[in-house]
């Protein structure tokens, strides 16, 4: 395939260059936003009358054809053509002659590629958000059925205060709910279109950028053309939501690969979505959750490439620009690949509630309720807590646990102390007064679920 730059040259370009220049090995996933650019392009140039309205008439019919024989798998990317935009634009001019020739008038493959990513990624946001919409309502439906199902929750991964089930998975479901959020955030800021910016500094035609714009659904036009083809923001802020969504399934996996360990045993994956080992036959390990914990690492990675990448381009363009696409491409496989298998491996697990609540009543997580039960007996809560350790450690001394331990030596360290507070204690009990709004009673995690599938509708 010829080079389209190649009346300036006195000879041809070294294969190994050609090789190295090339990018149709990763950007023809981009085809259907070049070929959906190009129709746009070649529409408003016939309605401004920059080519013939007949002409412009045949481009689009042209490249539609193009768009069915790739989807039909008619027509094979050529592997030697330098990028997508090139092997569009050749095959249309092999079909329709001169008349194919036209459509790269007023256009440069800066503005181009700018707008194609753009694009593309703009489809890739709202296919991800699906995801987390599906992940948050597979967490509703899990939560929904255990609020009354008593965990610990933990500080510094210490037994801390009783929570229940629902209300720590429910966390994750905040988590992802923000994400939503910047994922939002990013896809408006990236839904601006930069066709017109051509190579630079513009052009002369005149052009309709947006009706340009509004052929293709954006919501503006970018206002610099310098900007328009050299700006990378909307990559870099992609690769940035999706670190910080992988964080967050990068903690949740971490808690569910402890709580599958014998050491807690709170919940049991299923077996579709488990490994075994090749010399430990009783071994049944969380591997996609270590799978997506290690891949986190990787979406870090693609951000830093962006952002290094990008740290000392003069403007306008520049051929580093080239490596946008492979890392926050990869960024976005890798995000939609972690949620796809997640979503299923936790609507199948087991949730073992009676181990959690037995992890429960052990390390005395309802050490803040006694305090907080002579507190409203009158007593400052400094002298509370002080009372209620010295009872803890006397625990551990008799080896029994706050709800076994005798009223008589409840009443050794204060005489405030009367047959209630073994009810104000009980794990129930600290679990359901907790009722303020963000609070692990099930009446307010109920309201925190709702008001979350509000948020989804």
């Amino acid at each position: 395939m010829a080079m389209m730059w190649a009346g300036r040259f006195s000879k041809d370009v070294d294969p190994k260059v050609n090789d190295f220049n090339s990018s149709i090995s990763f950007d023809a996933r981009m085809y259907r936003s070049d070929i959906e650019g190009s129709i746009a392009h070649a529409t408003m140039l016939g309605e401004q009358g920059i080519i013939d309205k007949s002409e412009s008439e045949k481009i689009v019919e042209g490249l539609r054809g193009i768009l069915a024989d790739i989807d039909s798998g008619k027509l094979i990317f050529d592997p030697n053509a330098e990028d997508i935009h090139m092997f569009v634009e050749s095959v249309l001019t092999e079909r329709l002659g001169d008349t194919g020739k036209r459509l790269h008038t007023a256009r440069s493959r800066n503005d181009q590629v700018a707008l194609d990513i753009r694009h593309h990624l703009r489809g890739e946001c709202d296919e991800i958000s699906a995801l987390v919409r599906e992940l948050i309502e597979t967490i509703i439906n899990t939560a929904q059925q255990h609020y009354y199902t008593v965990m610990p929750g933990y500080t510094h991964m210490q037994r801390a205060q009783p929570v229940t089930f629902a209300h720590h998975i429910m966390a994750y479901a905040q988590m992802l709910s923000r994400d939503l959020d910047r994922l939002a955030d990013c896809r408006r800021r990236m839904n601006i279109m930069p066709l017109g910016s051509c190579a630079l500094a513009g052009t002369t035609y005149p052009l309709n950028r947006h009706r340009t714009a509004e052929l293709l659904g954006f919501d503006d036009i970018t206002y610099n053309s310098l900007d328009g083809v050299s700006d990378r923001d909307f990559c870099c802020e992609l690769a940035s939501v999706l670190s910080i969504l992988m964080m967050h399934l990068s903690r949740f996996s971490e808690e569910i690969i402890m709580w599958c360990s014998w050491e807690f045993k709170f919940i049991e994956l299923d077996d579709a979505y488990s490994t075994g080992s090749s010399i430990m036959p009783q071994k049944k390990n969380p591997d996609i959750t270590e799978l997506i914990r290690g891949k986190t690492g990787r979406v870090y990675g693609d951000l830093m490439t962006l952002l290094s990448m990008m740290k000392n381009l003069p403007l306008a363009y520049n051929k580093d620009m080239q490596e946008d696409k492979e890392a926050i491409f990869d960024a976005v496989d890798t995000v939609k690949m972690c949620i796809s298998t997640f979503i299923p491996m936790f609507a199948t697990m087991t949730v073992l509630s009676d181990n959690m609540r037995r992890a429960a009543a052990k390390g005395f997580i309802n050490a803040t309720d006694c305090a907080d039960y002579l507190v409203k007996k009158g007593l400052p809560f400094r002298s509370a807590y002080k009372i209620t350790g010295t009872l803890v450690a006397r625990c551990i001394e008799l080896d029994t646990t706050l709800e076994e331990l005798p009223l008589t030596e409840y009443r050794k360290l204060s005489d405030l102390f009367d047959e209630d507070v073994y009810k104000a204690i009980s794990l129930d009990t600290c679990v359901m007064q907790r009722n303020v709004d963000g609070g692990p009673a099930p009446d307010a995690v109920a309201r925190q679920v709702e008001a979350l599938k509000a948020k989804l509708r």
